[in-house]
C-alpha cells in the first residue's frame, strides 16, 4: 500500500538555526576574503551594506510565525487522515436504538450528517421526561462509550435542544451550535440548520423537511424514541 506523505509547508526563513547563520547567507566569498572577521562581515550586513536585509527582531518574528503556520498545516493534515474513534466500535449492541446511534455515529462526528434524537423516559428519580438532543453536538461533549456499553442511559437534560418533565411542568429550550430553536412558529416546534439554514419539522403529522428524515424506533430500553437525520449537502 503506498501512503502519501506529509505535505511540506516552507518558508526559506526556517533553514536558518538562528539570525547570524542568516546573516551568514548574505555573505560572499569574496566578502571573506577582504574582510578581517566573520563578525565584522556580519555587521556590515545587518547594516543594509549588502542589501535589504531584516533585522534581528523582524527575523525572529517571521521565523516564529513560519514555524506556527507550519505546525498547524502539518497538524490538520495529521487529524484529516488519521482513523477516527468510535465510541460503538466493538460493542455487542442487541437494541434497535442503540443500533441506530452506532449506524449514525460516524457521519454526526464527521459533520455529514446531524441527527436530533427523541426521547421519552424516565430520569434517575422516577420522574417522566422528554425531549431532543442534538446527537453530534452530544458526541463532542460527551464519552458515548458508557452508553453503547450499558453503563449509561441517555436522558434528554436541561441543556439539550428541548426538555420536559412531565412531574414539575419544568420546560426549557436551548439552541445548540447545529440547531436554532424555533418554538414560536405556527406550525409548531422547529429545528433551523445553523449550517444550510434548512428547517427541520418534528411534528409527527408532517414531512420532517428538505434533506431530512424520520426514523421512528421500538426499543425495548425507552417509552419512545425517534432519529431525525439531517443530511448536510456538499457542494
Amino acid at each position: 500500500m503506498q501512503y502519501s506523505s506529509v505535505p511540506r509547508f516552507h518558508d526559506p526563513i526556517t533553514q536558518f538555526k538562528c539570525y547570524e547563520d542568516y546573516l551568514d547567507s548574505k555573505v560572499t566569498p569574496m566578502d571573506s576574503s577582504y574582510l578581517t572577521s566573520r563578525e565584522l562581515a556580519r555587521k556590515l550586513v545587518e547594516h543594509g551594506h549588502k542589501g535589504t536585509v531584516l533585522s534581528r527582531e523582524e527575523f525572529e518574528e517571521r521565523k516564529a510565525a513560519a514555524q506556527a503556520a507550519e505546525a498547524a498545516k502539518n497538524s490538520a493534515f495529521y487529524n484529516r487522515n488519521r482513523r477516527m474513534t468510535l465510541a460503538s466500535a466493538g460493542k455487542e449492541l442487541k437494541d434497535n436504538f442503540l443500533k441506530a446511534l452506532a449506524e449514525r455515529e460516524e457521519a454526526n462526528r464527521s459533520g455529514k450528517m446531524t441527527s436530533v434524537i427523541f426521547i421519552r423516559d424516565y430520569n434517575t428519580l422516577g420522574q417522566e421526561v422528554s425531549g431532543y438532543i442534538d446527537y453530534a453536538h452530544r458526541l463532542k461533549t460527551q464519552d458515548f462509550e458508557p452508553y453503547f456499553s450499558g453503563k449509561k442511559r441517555l436522558v434528554p437534560g436541561r441543556s439539550d435542544l428541548c426538555y420536559y418533565n412531565w412531574k414539575t411542568q419544568v420546560s426549557m429550550s436551548t439552541s445548540s451550535p447545529n440547531f436554532e430553536v424555533i418554538y414560536d412558529d405556527p406550525n409548531g416546534l422547529l429545528f433551523k440548520n445553523k449550517r444550510d439554514k434548512k428547517i427541520l419539522n418534528v411534528d409527527p403529522m408532517s414531512g420532517p423537511g428538505e434533506d431530512s428524515k424520520r426514523t421512528f424506533l421500538q426499543s425495548d430500553l425507552y417509552v419512545h424514541a425517534v432519529i431525525y437525520d439531517h443530511n448536510i449537502r456538499t457542494v
